[in-house]
């Protein structure tokens, strides 16, 4: 899940961001809005994580020009407000989900999978193609009811794909989705990745999923 941190400290940016990221998540970092809207600008992100009072420009005017000018990417807000006119506010304006400052870091995590499951079109956090159970909560993947280990990276992939099945995504999709912006990736290194997950599923006699489209890119049937 490729998600925009909009945060203008620095020090919850820094937890927030490490925390998001050893989760499996794959995260921009913007400190006011108008970094904000250039990262939008440029990146299809599947959730952006918004405070509302940032320098620049605020969070709410983020929002309503994302809206205004046709994103549809979800949009969870953080403020230290808790009034009931301003979450209505916010969520009128085009917000998917509202948490208050201090929030819970789990229920945070929570929050975003149930936004990515939104986004996919399925309610089960635990999704399965051809035998294989991916679960998008415990970060686990098993087959005939044994677990496959992947790595981070792999793992990540799997369940874009799966997500997103009967979608066909180039390198350089898979590499704005599956990795941060300040993190310079090739296409040598996606294929390493769709490889080397491939031959984890097979030594567990697992099918092989991952199909290849031939100068387009990859995909789950």
């Amino acid at each position: 899940m490729k998600l925009l941190l909009v945060e203008d400290s620095e020090r919850l940016q820094r937890s927030l961001s490490t925390g998001l990221r050893k989760q499996g998540f794959t995260v921009d970092q913007a400190f006011d809005g108008e970094a904000a809207l250039a990262f939008i600008a440029i990146t299809q992100y599947d959730a952006i994580i918004l405070d509302l009072m940032l320098p620049k420009i605020d969070g709410l005017t983020v929002l309503s020009k994302l809206r205004n000018d046709g994103g549809d990417c979800h949009v969870l807000i953080l403020s230290t407000n808790d009034q009931t006119a301003d979450r209505i506010r916010g969520l009128d304006l085009g917000a998917d989900d509202y948490l208050v400052k201090p929030f819970s870091f789990e229920e945070l995590i929570s929050r975003l999978r149930a936004l990515n499951r939104r986004r996919a079109g399925i309610k089960n956090p635990v999704v399965e193609v051809d035998g294989v159970r991916l679960d998008t909560v415990a970060r686990q993947v098993e087959f005939t009811e044994k677990p496959i280990n992947l790595t981070p990276q792999e793992f990540r992939l799997l369940e874009f794909l799966m997500l997103r099945r009967g979608r066909v995504f180039s390198h350089d999709q898979l590499i704005d989705q599956l990795y941060d912006a300040n993190n310079y990736v090739t296409r040598n290194a996606v294929e390493a990745h769709i490889s080397s997950l491939r031959k984890r599923m097979k030594a567990a006699g697992a099918p092989k999923l991952v199909e290849t489209r031939r100068g387009f890119g990859y995909l789950i049937e």
